[in-house]
């Protein structure tokens, strides 16, 4: 067994705006701007590098977003998949995936490899039920149902070669590993990765660096957990803030780390306000893929 080597890095609190529950955050590198959701505000941000903040108000719940080739940006809503435009905050519906779901909605997603956007949803249900899925959405709105019977679909990141596709159920605690074809956009059976314990926190969104190591938020213990191929965490970054829920790699050279956070609870009964932190980081981040349209 690893014994992790622990880190305290200095961050930086970067937006003054309260998030409810801040996720998702993507760099995009064409504008050097990074993008990201507060879920329940609902809304879209895009921060500029000189610290300039554009909200785009959503009409339903915010799961997810991702880059497109073309400019747009497509974003996962409660009541589907949108393609948004960044002039303006327009939304086209491209597909609706999860069809309305009693107790669903979609939650993490990423642009795959293969150009797609892969898609989870979380189970609303109290208690949970096992009704999460896992959807590929093509750039033309078909999708598949690639994975059911999950809690809360998280976690999603690509190997630099995007021969392995890395996912987590944060409610289930656990984070699984498949062989992935990155032209064709299939996976192999899934390979489980590496089992949270308590202290570690729940496995929430995730970015992976240019070494091929996964980062994985652990949500209510206010770390990052650098994991190696075989699940192994072999580096703790402690957060200032107990609700880390993604990191994503940024900058010009990809060695920002950017995290978001969702509201926390405070001992006295009231709540820390989610929020968007920022370290350098000790390695450079792989570059994400766009949806291709």
């Amino acid at each position: 067994m690893i014994n992790p080597a622990r880190f305290r890095p200095e961050t930086r609190q970067l937006i003054d705006v309260p998030l409810g529950v801040g996720e998702s955050p993507v760099w995009d590198d064409r504008e050097q701007v990074l993008w990201f959701v507060d879920t329940l505000g609902p809304a879209v941000f895009r921060r500029h590098e000189d610290g300039r903040l554009d909200r785009f108000d959503m009409p339903a719940a915010a799961g997810s977003l991702g880059l497109c080739e073309n400019g747009q940006i497509v974003v996962g809503l409660q009541n589907g998949v949108h393609l948004m435009d960044p002039r303006d905050g327009s939304l086209a519906l491209l597909c609706n995936p999860d069809g309305g779901r009693e107790n669903s909605r979609l939650n993490d997603g990423k642009i795959g490899p293969d150009g797609c956007y892969w898609v989870g949803t979380r189970d609303e249900a109290e208690p949970q039920t096992g009704n999460a899925r896992l959807y590929r959405v093509a750039p033309d709105g078909s999708f598949t149902q690639i994975l059911d019977g999950l809690l809360t679909s998280n976690g999603l990141a690509w190997s630099p070669d995007g021969r392995r596709m890395y996912h987590s159920d944060s409610s289930g605690l656990f984070v699984q590993v498949f062989d992935f074809d990155p032209a064709k956009g299939l996976i192999g059976p899934a390979t489980r990765l590496h089992d949270n314990a308590p202290d570690e926190g729940r496995p929430d969104g995730a970015a992976m660096d240019a070494e091929g190591c996964y980062w994985s938020a652990g949500v209510r213990s206010g770390r990052l957990n650098r994991m190696n191929a075989d699940g192994e965490i072999f580096e703790i970054w402690d957060m200032p803030h107990k609700g880390c829920s993604m990191p994503c790699f940024g900058g010009p050279d990809l060695r920002k780390l950017y995290v978001t956070c969702l509201q926390m609870p405070r001992q006295d009964g009231s709540y820390e306000a989610g929020t968007l932190l920022a370290f350098d980081a000790p390695v450079a981040g792989a570059p994400v893929a766009r949806f291709k349209l």
